[in-house]
């Protein structure tokens, strides 16, 4: 997804334009609240950090002195309210690897029992478990991991967000990307046909622990459904398929309208 040009709505809305104001919101919401689900794999936690970060764009939007794109200055803002300031939960402080491999592998059904072909729910089942993977990493490396892989941003606007060299960039770049391709390969049934888990065999334990919702959400309405990912995985080079799978989410759009929230907030302040 590609931010429009909005450099001049950030100066009207500099210049104290509310229109510009919630025109620049309405722009930036579905980006941060991508970058904020994709860090913390939970959608109510991300939806109210969205709103906390927009905050903060709001109130430090006189600082931006164009001296960079908007879009790499609202994602600095993002990341170091992420960074630093989200507090971690106890299940990401003890979640590993090695952790969430176990628990892939527990409750699996044989393939007598597994799930019929409910291609929603192992559509949710599918992007839930790729996103929750990346928890295995901490918090440095996997926004690296996000920015470079995921996000496929270019070098030098990566490392502007971070605020980094480039060689600790790449440094954490490569260590994440290693990690999260190894894993993919040993552990996800549509990386490789030998692995245990597969999303029909999981989804029964899935369902039963909660992990996939018994109505399924408009959040990820628009990712790629799971046949095609399935096919997309059986046809891609073997040292590809982490980066595309953790790519095919879709736009994980906002499903609220912070611009209208954030004019309602600003509104009583004033």
């Amino acid at each position: 997804m590609t931010l429009p040009n909005l450099e001049p709505l950030a100066q009207r809305a500099n210049q104290g334009d509310a229109q510009a104001l919630e025109t620049l919101v309405a722009n930036i919401q579905d980006q941060i609240h991508r970058l904020a689900l994709r860090m913390l794999a939970d959608p109510v936690q991300a939806e109210d950090v969205t709103q906390d970060i927009l905050i903060r764009v709001i109130t430090k939007l006189s600082t931006y002195r164009g001296d960079s794109a908007f879009r790499t200055w609202v994602y600095r803002v993002a990341t170091n309210h992420l960074l630093t300031t989200v507090k971690r939960s106890q299940a990401e402080t003890m979640l590993s690897f090695d952790v969430f491999a176990a628990d892939l592998e527990a409750g699996l059904v044989d393939e007598n029992q597994k799930a019929p072909e409910d291609h929603i729910l192992l559509n949710e089942l599918r992007i839930g478990c790729t996103m929750a993977m990346l928890l295995c990493l901490d918090r440095p490396h996997r926004i690296a991991y996000i920015l470079g892989d995921v996000f496929e941003l270019d070098q030098g606007e990566a490392v502007g967000i971070l605020d980094i060299s480039k060689d600790l960039y790449r440094q954490r770049l490569s260590r994440a990307r290693k990690k999260v391709t190894e894993f993919t390969a040993r552990s996800c049934g549509l990386a490789g046909a030998q692995n245990a888990c597969t999303c029909p065999k999981r989804l029964p334990a899935a369902i039963e622990l909660g992990r996939v919702p018994s109505v399924p959400s408009n959040l990820m309405s628009d990712a790629p459904d799971y046949a095609s990912v399935r096919k997309m995985a059986l046809t891609t080079e073997a040292a590809l398929v982490a980066a595309k799978l953790q790519r095919a989410t879709g736009p994980l759009k906002a499903q609220k309208n912070f611009a209208a929230e954030l004019e309602r907030i600003v509104s009583l302040g004033n």
